[in-house]
């Protein structure tokens, strides 16, 4: 029996080359990235078109490859952190659903007055002579609470609106003090509901201080008896 090495040879090759393109397509590793395959264009008409009398240095051809891969790999890490912060933010947003109901203390520039008084707080780094809340409407007209003197420490004051004679609704808040302190504002109210805003970020609706973000809660306080209300 005669056997022809050269027709076993070239259908060896076209099986062996078959096999290969198969292996390459139904590998996910080797299917390339847009900027991949760009990259691999350029360097193969790099490659065809140099001066064969001075051609290129081999390890330039390397350290180009060597960039490629390590922009792959940023692409794919920030794909990857990309994804675990949405994952993140869902957790989040999963473990503060647990909290609807409960009562939060938040860092809060405004407040909004109903029917229910706003409870809130502030620490002074030194005593006060003469301490004052401020509350300034959307009208612009500024309402003065008098808190008389305060000792250095933590300050808790009740805004109930119609013991103040205040009309209900948002009030700008801030503090003036006789040694000319400004500190920050927190109020305690109820967690009404907890979203996923546009962009991913979540968002805690608190009442008697509207939508603020989790890096805003300084406390959480468990559920009151008595539940409050917008």
């Amino acid at each position: 029996m005669q056997t022809n090495l050269f027709t076993n040879s070239s259908a060896n090759s076209g099986a062996s080359a078959a096999a290969g393109q198969t292996a390459v397509g139904t590998n996910p590793l080797a299917t390339g990235t847009e900027t991949s395959l760009m990259f691999t264009k350029l360097l193969v008409a790099q490659v065809q078109n140099q001066d064969p009398l001075s051609p290129n240095d081999p390890a330039a051809f390397v350290s180009q490859l060597t960039q490629l891969s390590q922009t792959e790999a940023l692409q794919k890490l920030s794909t990857l952190t990309s994804t675990n912060a949405t994952v993140l933010q869902g957790m989040q947003a999963l473990s503060l659903g647990a909290q609807v109901g409960s009562d939060l203390t938040v860092s809060a520039e405004t407040v909004s007055l109903s029917g229910t008084p706003a409870r809130g707080s502030f620490t002074l780094g030194s005593g006060s002579t003469a301490t004052t809340l401020v509350l300034t409407g959307v009208d612009g007209v500024e309402h003065k609470v008098s808190l008389g003197m305060q000792a250095a420490g933590n300050v808790p004051f009740v805004l109930d609106p119609a013991a103040l004679g205040l009309p209900y609704g948002d009030y700008k808040m801030r503090v003036e003090t006789s040694t000319k302190e400004s500190p920050p504002l927190e109020l305690t109210g109820r967690l009404n509901s907890v979203r996923l805003g546009s962009g991913g970020a979540v968002l805690l609706n608190v009442a008697g201080v509207g939508e603020v973000s989790p890096s805003a809660i300084s406390a959480f306080n468990g559920k009151s008896t008595v539940a409050s209300s917008n």
